[in-house]
């Protein structure tokens, strides 16, 4: 688009020597990605905007709708904008919500809660992430945010399933999404069960995909007058002469037919490029597929596109997602990570986060990833021993699938293998088909078990084959089988009944590495740009406070789960998030 008499414009990527890339990578444009360094207007008014609103949303997502349906709310008119159909990662994620300090839900089951525990829980995953003051209002706000979701419609159930697991049967809505169960978080504050799960009738059909939450919302904020713009990706941001941000660039699909097809081939590519992880067998295949439909998406956009600029009379919230679905970027700034399944969906490129760097804006933690290596069920391998390249244990195997995978690829070089006897690796065929066993996991536990499980018939073989030190292995079991004989306390906090003692070969192991073949580990970017804790505006890179009229929120932003996840706490973040912009946004 041709700028408008006395308008200043900068070349792509002027402030590059400022922005967080090495020299080797200065080119945003070799990750894919094509932003636009800023419009710097010197007179506003004379610009030729298409639209205007007071908030201007790009990636209405959870974090998105959430800003868009506060704003509203608040008085805010509001213009979202969506690269593809809307949803994201929030809407094709297990629509599984953190909540709690005795939520609506949580006293219809019969259970206690209040935000102290919750609070002393959760800083056990958050750590020092954000502030205890952050962490204090979300915890406090959790039951009435919660409530809100339910009021617009939002399904939420009661049904409670108390035991572990790393997600719930296909009927019930409430259980423990965390650690707190495990030793030792759950001697250090009463657990309660913080995982809310959507359910939703259609058709007689239960479901419980995070867009239950996602299409609740997304309705509300259209009945109180949404302007929702699809098939709309922001590429440049408009800057007044004070380094305000003012507007934003989109090109958009228009024709009807178009934008139905541009959806199929997306909707086709994100179905492929999610299925397998890049180690997995057959993954180039399912990959060249789904890079085949997203080459055809392409082609319609490059062919068909048209600019608009768009107009943000009070500020523009970056809430377009992660860069989990970005190879070079996660490559780039989490390369321990690069061989994980990517949890997201094709808007999880980064792009989000770059426009903001574009505008001045700080990152912060892009290295950080949560990887989720979940060991039950199968109920067996929870009660086996995770060790690591070196044959030495190192942690509490039903802890949560997070934080174990922290452990492992942060202090242990991404390798784990799951070490069994015979009776256990027999035990864990059955447990395949388990109560409360669902079908993935089920068939995962029986991939791994018949086709890749690793035999040795003594465990010296067994380290032989794994590559690790037989002595570590051998102390690692003798030590392992005396706290599950109940001689001493096991030094991980698992109580015997957690346990089994592993003696009788052949002994067997699972690879369970970040780069196991048949045993995808699933990973989220949980970095972003940094922002003041209490607006949510983004902090400015030089130093001096934060970039004027821009927000960031959901994974876009630093947040309450960019230390350690459980799951639902991203969903919880991005409401949170995202309610939090638009309010500052709206002012006192």
């Amino acid at each position: 688009m041709t700028p408008p008499p006395k308008t200043m414009a900068r070349g792509p990527w002027a402030l590059r020597e400022e922005a967080p890339i090495p020299p080797s990578h200065r080119d945003i444009r070799l990750w894919g990605l094509e932003i636009d360094a800023p419009l710097i207007l010197s007179e506003p008014e004379g610009h030729d905007w298409d639209e205007e609103a007071d908030m201007v949303v790009v990636g209405l997502g959870g974090a998105g709708v959430a800003a868009a349906l506060q704003g509203l709310e608040s008085d805010l008119s509001v213009i979202a904008l969506d690269r593809f159909d809307g949803g994201g990662s929030s809407a094709a994620n297990g629509g599984v919500y953190y909540a709690g300090g005795g939520t609506s839900i949580q006293r219809e089951a019969g259970v206690s809660d209040d935000p102290a525990r919750m609070e002393d829980y959760l800083r056990h995953e958050v750590g020092d992430v954000v502030s205890a003051e952050t962490l204090r209002d979300f915890c406090e706000s959790s039951a009435e945010t919660l409530d809100w979701l339910r009021h617009h419609g939002a399904p939420f159930e009661a049904s409670y399933w108390p035991k572990k697991t790393s997600y719930p049967p296909l009927d019930k809505y409430l259980y423990h999404p965390d650690s707190s169960l495990a030793g030792p978080f759950r001697d250090m504050t009463p657990p309660a069960p913080r995982g809310h799960r959507t359910v939703r009738r259609n058709g007689g059909k239960p479901w419980g995909l995070g867009t239950g939450i996602w299409e609740p919302l997304k309705q509300a904020a259209l009945d109180l007058g949404l302007v929702m713009r699809t098939h709309a990706e922001a590429r440049q941001l408009a800057l007044d002469s004070d380094g305000r941000v003012i507007g934003v660039r989109v090109e958009c699909l228009l024709d009807p037919e178009i934008r139905k097809k541009h959806s199929r081939h997306v909707a086709a590519a994100n179905k492929w490029m999610s299925m397998l992880s890049p180690t997995f067998p057959g993954a180039r295949i399912t990959f060249a597929m789904g890079y085949r439909r997203l080459a055809k998406a392409r082609a319609l956009e490059a062919q068909n596109r048209a600019s608009a600029w768009i107009r943000a009379r009070r500020g523009v919230v970056l809430s377009a997602g992660g860069f989990i679905c970005n190879p070079e970027m996660v490559r780039h700034f989490a390369p321990d990570y690069a061989n994980g399944l990517p949890n997201g969906t094709l808007g999880d490129n980064g792009s989000g986060i770059m426009l903001g760097v574009s505008a001045g804006g700080r990152t912060a933690l892009m290295e950080r990833v949560s990887a989720w290596r979940f060991l039950s069920p199968p109920q067996a391998w929870g009660q086996a021993m995770l060790v690591d390249g070196k044959g030495e244990r190192f942690c509490n195997e039903t802890w949560y699938g997070a934080r174990i995978g922290d452990e492992m690829v942060e202090r242990h070089g991404g390798r784990g293998y799951i070490v069994m006897d015979r009776k256990l690796y027999r035990q864990s065929l059955r447990d395949a088909f388990g109560e409360g066993v669902l079908g993935f996991q089920r068939d995962i536990t029986l991939v791994n078990v018949l086709f890749a499980a690793i035999k040795g018939q003594t465990a010296r073989e067994l380290a032989e084959k794994l590559d690790c030190d037989p002595e570590i292995l051998a102390a690692s079991l003798a030590t392992y089988n005396r706290s599950a004989r109940g001689e001493e306390p096991d030094p991980f906090h698992k109580s015997p009944d957690e346990m089994a003692v592993l003696e009788h070969g052949p002994f067997y192991a699972i690879d369970a590495s970040v780069d196991a073949r048949m045993f995808p580990i699933a990973c989220m970017t949980v970095g972003g740009l940094a922002v003041d804790e209490t607006t949510g505006a983004v902090c400015a890179r030089d130093g001096q406070g934060t970039v004027p009229g821009l927000y960031a929120a959901g994974r876009n932003a630093v947040g309450i789960c960019s230390n350690l996840y459980v799951s639902g706490l991203s969903y919880a973040d991005c409401i949170y998030s995202g309610r939090r912009a638009a309010r500052a946004m709206a002012g006192p």
